[in-house]
């Protein structure tokens, strides 16, 4: 497999990767503009825009957007986070050119008519609905914004309802010209691709695209706090956030395998003393993510509102207690379960396709998966100590609790814990 990058003379970034043996491809464009990109006022305009790219254009309705791709038995999504925006699809090889054709047709020429607005306006606010009678889903945007309070990032990426009913035409086109730049941008193409024709193809789909001064993002700020909303339920949602290391931080490596070590699976340390040992919950896990500037390692668990307060106590105790056993088979452990996730997860087309965007916006190139792995082994028992350390008992904290909870212990309380 052979992966490739190259920038047209406008800043329009390319990269593909060809796997032999694939008769399909994955093909997309990752857009530099999410959630964080938006100003108070725009909160949810990104996500609003991704639904309506597919709402038709100058030449194609939305329809038409939809028949030609599945006419010839392919696939057309999108999706926005807080730093990216991503239109993709996947298509058998001879449809490439079509998919393109499509996807810059999305991304240059929708024309945003009113009443596809105001249709989809209805699906969004849905949407929000939906989210919001999802426990396990809305307990994260809480937390999202307690650790980083008015600031974009830590905004819902849907946005407020309110928000939503107000956006208009005006408002999506205005977004458009901030931040869908050619220099924003990056074309991913992985499987039965042709890097010379994709290139050739993307000259000419968006070659002629100008180029546009860039939106710099406010930098993140982890702030920290607690957020409770008492409500009868079923299960007390419970969520607890640290403030970690940025993706282009070499100590990112370390804290995705802390969190794997601490809670990643079955044989993690949360689910055996938690879940097995103890039975309070079903559900706890543990996880790192990272952005540009700044990341966050978060613990989730679902238990009855009676046993929360001994879930989050034992919790604590479990990290602290990290910092001075984690043992050498639970680092071998942790960083096989990183590599073969890695691995495992690229075997197909479209995950390939995203990690080639996601490594050209990071990085500038693509790393090879030796070089990754390298840097997964490199970490050592002390590096892992070290960061269990910094979690237990420095780094800013941030709490968010859905539910039965009002026998929960807050943050402060939480937060003497840690330094006993």
């Amino acid at each position: 497999m052979t992966t490739q990058v190259h920038t047209l003379s406008n800043g329009f970034r390319i990269v593909t990767e060809q796997m032999p043996g694939l008769q399909s491809a994955a093909v997309g464009v990752w857009v530099a503009a999410g959630g964080r990109n938006e100003r108070l006022e725009q909160n949810g305009i990104a996500h609003f825009l991704e639904h309506m790219a597919f709402k038709g254009t100058k030449t194609r309705s939305a329809l038409q957007i939809a028949e030609q791709i599945e006419d010839v038995g392919g696939y057309i999504n999108a999706y926005t986070s807080r730093e990216v925006t991503a239109y993709y699809a996947r298509v058998l090889k001879d449809d490439v050119a079509l998919a393109m054709d499509v996807l810059a047709d999305i991304l240059q020429n929708s024309t945003f008519e009113e009443a596809e607005i105001e249709s989809e306006r209805g699906v969004i606010l849905s949407e929000i609905g939906q989210a919001l009678d999802t426990p396990d889903d809305v307990i994260f945007d809480w937390l999202q914004e307690k650790a980083y309070p008015d600031q974009p990032i830590g905004r819902t990426i849907l946005g407020p309802a309110e928000r939503i009913r107000a956006f208009t035409r005006a408002d999506l086109a205005g977004f458009v010209a901030e931040h869908y730049g050619p220099e924003q941008m990056i074309l991913s193409a992985c499987g039965a691709v042709d890097h010379d024709e994709i290139v050739k193809l993307a000259e000419r789909l968006f070659g002629g695209m100008a180029r546009q001064p860039q939106q710099a993002a406010n930098p993140a700020r982890f702030h920290g706090g607690e957020t409770r909303t008492e409500k009868q339920l079923e299960q007390a949602h419970f969520a607890l956030a640290f403030e970690s290391p940025d993706y282009r931080d070499p100590l990112s490596y370390t804290a995705q395998i802390y969190a794997s070590a601490l809670g990643g699976g079955m044989s993690s340390r949360l689910f055996q003393e938690i879940r097995e040992k103890r039975g309070l919950c079903y559900t706890i896990f543990a996880q790192a993510g990272a952005y540009s500037d700044t990341g966050m390692t978060t613990i989730y668990a679902g238990t009855s509102g009676d046993q929360l307060k001994g879930l989050a106590e034992i919790t604590l105790d479990e990290m602290k207690r990290a910092a001075s056993d984690m043992s050498e088979e639970e680092l071998a452990r942790a960083r096989a379960q990183m590599k073969a996730g890695l691995l495992m997860g690229l075997e197909g087309c479209s995950s390939r396709a995203e990690r080639l965007a996601r490594m050209v916006q990071i990085w500038g190139r693509v790393p090879p998966l030796t070089e990754v792995v390298e840097k997964i082994d490199a970490v050592t028992l002390a590096d892992v100590r070290s960061f269990a350390e910094k979690m237990a008992v420095q780094s800013p904290a941030a709490l968010a609790l859905y539910g039965p909870v009002s026998a929960a212990p807050t943050l402060e309380a939480l937060q003497e814990r840690r330094a006993a």
